[in-house]
């Protein structure tokens, strides 16, 4: 190991000194394999951890010499936490001496930047487990969203770790696909206004936001993970960039790129997207860093590279600055392009400026930069715990009732299911105990996570029964489950998904549903519950929606939770108790009769029912729907005026009344229609949203200042636009229950926008 030489007094220490400067005048004094060594990240312990990435073990060299490694640097570590089960203080003391060693070994001492996965919080054994991104969406609360977020950011900061891979910003487009459990919704607002609430409370934290997946992964053909993008230019425009928009102005300052290909052309290699749009349009100043392994798939997956130097050039021109999770391409391979000719040093030293200079806003060029290590960690802190129980509680949504909801306390219930009775139900597949415990099994989950069953039992007189697993299961275990309900007066039946990765679960990344029926027998499970003549209330715990059309008119209830985390069973009890008035919504539409329909709400005219077509897309339950046991009173709904200015705004008035006992919430949901564009738009668009609590017996006005902005769409030419003419604002509990529809007339100029148009609305109550 060599001694640093002391550089406490040069110009790139000096955090008084302009950022600028200060990398220029470090990148002047590197060697080429310096600058490189700062272009990729280093997966220690990558072997002990399982197949957490695809093709993990076919990029990763096992024989790296670590020591002789960080002579030149290295510019990320990869999860140092989320790697395998580590005791959290010992991990900070590990990764503080790892960063020692990275400082005192290399000439110039620069420090690592540090990430980890933080879907559903900090993926690290014993950190609290948060409620998946599709319950983000169903909260329809942006506040609460970045509360939780810098919550998270804080628990990473105290251990040493700079950056978060999140939030995901893709727009579910096929429910079948297996990652929309990680998405927040179909809705492109929702999405963009939720995920750009949890950049700004990572940020605020001090930890690096890493937007994912950049763009158009979630379109993929067939809901088939990584499969090619059937996306036209004005999809990607108004459905899929839009969050992207949102989230960068919300501070986000990492971009991930997504690894599919659209018309051909892989997101990692496009300089189109990397460089022309996020660079040159929006302006993005922030580091670029490559999903993992994608860099190498240009050659072993796309065939769009000859070799693996080859795949480091035409990432490395497109605009991806850091090659993720180990080195690979941007090792020897770029350094034998650089050298042969085949790479620019400019296009070297175009990236590492943006990567220094991230550096140097975290503090890791500073003189007096040194890893801090606590002598106490509580990951899963009261406060946490507290954070998650509420997003948890906000997020389940109450589809149906027939009277049967609430559950008076003692009554005999048959609680039934796969889901019933294991803590991973409550999980996402980025949660720590299913993304890395799942290949420790002899390790606890590291945090307490009541079952359905647990929560359950104090209050009720129950009886259980497993009846199928999520996949599998014998006609016995199904009968001893008609057994339980015989002295029941009610069945809880707990179904849904199991969260794995790469075909380790029926939902998650990897494990894409062939149609969206219940997996496995569960649905058979269904029909011979609902055969026993009993109430059978469906609790569904899932990473995506279900085909529940043959079941419905038989259920008494239907209530579902998208993966509500550690506190998610409690919230559960909560609610069939009536303790907590149920106040999700739906950010995903229910398909109706056809299991293999993946439409979403987001359909022009010809998306939906129509006479040209025997099937029918039309929702079990729509976009935005969600029960109240008390719901609130409409008074009244209306709009300043019925002109509205091209470059102007229209004011929206609801006034609200709670007529109940108790406290009530209600999300208020503004939909565009555009009847005469000169594209085929969506019939229906949100363009608003807002959660609106009212006390009992209280009355609460909403005002909501739309900008013309929010009316634009991409026309023939390409240019996004707002058109005068006739438009309705359809006011409303969910995109398909409208209380009132406002015509109003844009009037003036066809305008044309850009990036810096109007994004979102102003609210004020």
């Amino acid at each position: 190991m060599t001694t640093q030489p002391t550089t406490a007094g040069e110009p790139w220490r000096d955090p008084a000194a302009d950022p600028g400067e200060r990398v220029r005048a470090l990148l002047a004094r590197m060697t080429l394999r310096e600058k490189l060594a700062q272009l990729y990240g280093v997966w220690v312990g990558i072997d002990s951890g399982g197949e957490m990435a695809p093709h993990q073990h076919e990029f990763v060299d096992a024989a790296v010499d670590f020591d002789d490694l960080v002579r030149h640097g290295i510019g990320q570590l990869t999860r140092a936490f989320g790697t395998r089960p580590v005791d959290p203080v010992i991990g900070a003391r590990s990764l503080a001496r790892t960063q020692r060693q990275i400082v005192t070994s290399s000439r110039f001492g620069i420090p690592a930047v540090v990430h980890e996965e933080c879907l559903t919080g900090l993926a690290a054994w014993q950190a609290t487990i948060y409620p998946a991104p599709l319950s983000w969406g169903a909260t329809f609360d942006p506040e609460l969203v970045r509360r939780m977020a810098a919550k998270i950011g804080r628990t990473m900061r105290g251990l040493g770790v700079h950056q978060g891979l999140a939030p995901v910003l893709d727009v579910a487009r096929d429910l079948r696909w297996g990652r929309v459990e990680e998405t927040i919704g179909e809705d492109p607002y929702l999405v963009g206004t939720i995920g750009s609430a949890y950049v700004a409370g990572l940020e605020s934290a001090g930890i690096v936001a890493t937007l994912k997946h950049f763009v158009g992964y979630s379109a993929s053909r067939a809901g088939r993970n990584l499969a090619p993008v059937s996306a036209g230019p004005r999809e990607i425009a108004d459905v899929l960039l839009p969050p992207f928009e949102l989230a960068l102005r919300a501070g986000a300052r990492s971009v991930m790129n997504a690894y599919t290909d659209t018309d051909g052309v892989p997101a990692a290699a496009d300089t189109t997207l990397l460089t022309g749009l996020l660079r040159d349009t929006y302006g993005f100043d922030g580091t670029v860093v490559a999903d993992y392994f994608s860099v190498a798939f240009l050659h072993r997956l796309h065939g769009v590279a000859a070799d693996r130097g080859d795949a480091a050039r035409q990432a490395l021109t497109a605009g991806v600055d850091v090659e993720l999770p180990t080195m690979d391409c941007y090792g020897e391979p770029l350094l034998a392009a650089v050298e042969e000719g085949a790479v620019e040093v400019a296009a070297v030293d175009r990236a590492l400026e943006r990567v220094l200079r991230q550096k140097c806003e975290l503090g890791l060029l500073d003189a007096d930069w040194a890893p801090e290590v606590p002598e106490e960690i509580d990951l899963d802190d009261a406060e946490s715990r507290a954070l998650a129980r509420e997003v948890a509680e906000r997020s389940i949504v109450l589809l149906h009732n027939d009277g049967t909801l609430p559950l008076a306390p003692g009554t005999g219930v048959a609680v039934v299911g796969p889901r019933a009775d294991t803590p991973g139900a409550m999980l996402g597949c980025y949660s720590f105990p299913l993304h890395v415990g799942v290949h420790h099994p002899d390790v606890p989950f590291g945090v307490s996570v009541p079952t359905v069953l647990d929560a359950l039992r104090p209050v009720y007189d129950v009886t259980y029964a497993l009846g199928c697993p999520v996949t599998g299961g014998d006609d016995d275990e199904i009968a001893q489950a008609v057994a339980a309900c015989a002295d029941a007066s009610v069945c809880v039946a707990v179904l849904g998904d199991r969260a794995g990765l790469f075909g380790g679960g029926t939902s998650g990344e990897g494990c894409d549903a062939p149609d969206l029926r219940l997996p496995g027998r569960q649905e058979e499970l269904l029909d011979a519950l609902l055969d026993t003549g009993k109430p059978v209330v469906l609790v569904l715990l899932s990473g995506r929606p279900y085909e529940l059309s043959r079941q419905l008119p038989r259920l008494a209830a239907v209530v579902c939770g998208f993966y509500p985390g550690e506190e998610g069973a409690p919230a559960l009890a909560d609610v069939l108790s009536g303790r907590l008035n149920p106040a999700g919504r739906l950010p995903v539409s229910f398909p109706a009769a056809g299991a293999s329909q993946p439409s979403t709400y987001l359909a022009a005219p010809l998306g939906r029912r129509s006479e040209v077509s025997t099937v029918d897309p039309s929702p079990l339950f729509p976009f935005g729907h969600g029960l109240s046991y008390s719901p609130a009173t409409w008074l009244d709904v209306s709009a300043t005026g019925s002109l509205w200015p091209t470059d102007g705004v229209c004011r929206v008035r609801v006034t609200l009344r709670n007529d109940h006992q108790r406290e009530t919430s209600e999300v208020v949901q503004v939909y565009l229609h555009d009847p005469v564009a000169e594209v085929a738009r969506p019939e229906r668009q949100l363009v608003a949203a807002r959660r609106v609590t009212v006390a009992s017996g209280a009355t609460t006005v909403l005002d909501i200042a739309l900008h013309a902005d929010l009316t634009s769409y991409t026309g023939r030419d390409g240019r996004r636009q707002v058109d005068p003419g006739d438009v309705e604002l359809r006011v409303g509990t969910s995109s398909e229950q409208i209380v009132a529809t406002l015509h109003c007339t844009l009037t003036g100029p066809r305008r044309f926008v850009g990036y810096d148009r109007v994004l979102a609305p102003e609210f004020s109550i």
